[in-house]
């Protein structure tokens, strides 16, 4: 019997998606597939990354609602698509996990986390691999690392 519920809790941790142990260092190489679209700003407007302005700051990305009180999709600079803005509503703060997860399919995310399968997210880019080191490299750049 202890065989068996071993085997089985072997068959879940292996089955289960191991993002949140990325390696920032290659996250930071990751992120210049980013960076076309995204900047990393300091709320004292130092450019970590000097980036595009289509998609969002990513400053602080890990976390924000403890740092500046936003929920995912409600950073008062960037107008977000209404998938984003409903995962706000929702109350989910962006952690490293939910970061690699987003990254890997952005659509296929929403859909999901809102339950609606007509969500869409904006961001039309994947990032299939390397998603984990990116969530680790925004973490390592964020206030809470500084």
């Amino acid at each position: 019997m202890k065989l068996q519920i071993l085997a089985g809790l072997a068959v879940i941790a292996l089955a289960a998606p191991a993002f949140a142990d990325g390696d920032a260092a290659k996250g930071a190489t990751q992120f210049n597939k980013c960076k076309a679209c995204h900047s990393i700003i300091k709320d004292d407007g130092t450019a970590v990354i000097k980036g595009g302005l289509v998609g969002p700051n990513l400053y602080g990305v890990i976390g924000r609602v403890a740092a500046s009180g936003h929920k995912a999709g409600s950073a008062d600079e960037f107008n977000y698509g209404p998938g984003l803005k409903e995962l706000g509503k929702t109350g989910m703060v962006w952690t490293q996990d939910l970061v690699a997860q987003y990254v890997a399919d952005p659509t296929a995310f929403v859909k999901e986390k809102t339950g609606d399968q007509a969500a869409r997210s904006n961001m039309a880019f994947k990032l299939p691999t390397g998603g984990d080191d990116v969530a680790a490299y925004l973490a390592s750049v964020g206030p809470a690392s500084n």
